[in-house]
């Protein structure tokens, strides 16, 4: 693994650079860039999927997003869901510039809200020539109608009224707010998925100190005029590997972005999994085992690969 700096805009990003076993320098070899969730950081579960991907035969880059973890950007803890998408075309283009990556062989994963991003920035950027999500979020959709995808603009609009009047409250002077994106441990009010999500982020399976379960307040009306999935009837041509657990609450997403997707298309569910079951263990083993053959598939080399000029 090599650590690598590159650009979005004036922000300097911070990623980690997975090179398969026996890697040749004067090779190319397809890539595929890792999304991490919300409020995630690069060290968690894209650093783990970036990793095992590489042990298949894949260059992959997992990083932070920007105004987050390692990478630059102020204010920190900006969470705005276009910012991401262009930290995904920013990857992209960091991956370009290699010369063992083969510039027509470039690929896409993200996992839970990166799930949404990567499908936003694929739809856009025809570099990217293969998508596949696990336990994907359009965090859009969740923030409109709740993690169970049952909510209506009625129990919005409060929300949105504590939004403004926060913002105002900023303009003339007060102290920043921010909002987690996760229930305490313990909390037996919240769904499934997200106590799960607790113990991955808050405790040792997954805590990093530089994922802090907070976001500024102001970003989550960026969150609501979002939209991961509308443009992906008519421009998400490329081949696509849907990936979530039966059992998880999220599995609405999934099955959304399946039915709206033209194809060629893939749904696979893995029996009795939850959504976080798909960060870690034995789900995280399972996904990449359909993951992998599928990014072999569809970035394959029409030609064997040349020594890199």
């Amino acid at each position: 693994m090599r650590s690598v700096t590159f650009k979005n805009r004036d922000i300097d990003m911070t990623g980690d650079l997975y090179l398969p076993q026996g890697f040749d320098e004067r090779r190319t070899y397809a890539a595929i860039v890792c999304v991490h969730p919300g409020g995630g950081v690069k060290e968690q579960v894209a650093g783990l999927y970036a990793r095992r991907l590489a042990e298949q035969g894949f260059v992959t880059l997992a990083y932070d997003s920007s105004y987050q973890g390692a990478s630059g950007g102020t204010p920190r803890l900006l969470d705005a869901p276009m910012n991401r998408v262009d930290d995904v075309y920013s990857a992209v283009d960091h991956l370009t510039t290699l010369a063992c990556v083969d510039q027509d062989r470039i690929g896409v994963l993200g996992i839970c809200a990166g799930g949404g991003i990567a499908v936003k920035a694929a739809s856009i950027d025809r570099r990217i020539k293969v998508v596949g999500t696990a336990s994907a979020v359009d965090i859009s959709a969740a923030t409109r109608k709740g993690w169970d995808g049952k909510g209506t603009q009625a129990d919005l609009l409060p929300v949105l009224e504590a939004l403004a009047r926060q913002r105002t409250a900023e303009a003339a002077g007060a102290e920043v707010a921010y909002a987690p994106y996760l229930p305490q441990l313990g909390d037996t009010a919240a769904p499934r998925d997200l106590r799960e999500a607790a113990v991955y982020y808050l405790t040792p399976r997954g805590q990093h100190p530089n994922s802090q379960n907070k976001m500024l307040m102001n970003a989550l009306g960026a969150w609501v005029g979002f939209d991961a999935f509308d443009l992906v009837e008519t421009l998400l041509t490329q081949p696509l590997l849907v990936v979530a657990g039966s059992e998880a609450g999220s599995l609405w997403h999934s099955q959304e972005l399946y039915a709206k997707a033209p194809g060629p298309k893939e749904l696979f569910l893995i029996e009795g999994a939850s959504h976080m079951d798909l960060y870690d263990g034995d789900g995280a083993v399972t996904a990449v085992n359909r993951l992998a053959p599928f990014f072999a598939r569809n970035l394959a080399a029409d030609t064997p690969a040349v020594a890199a000029e």
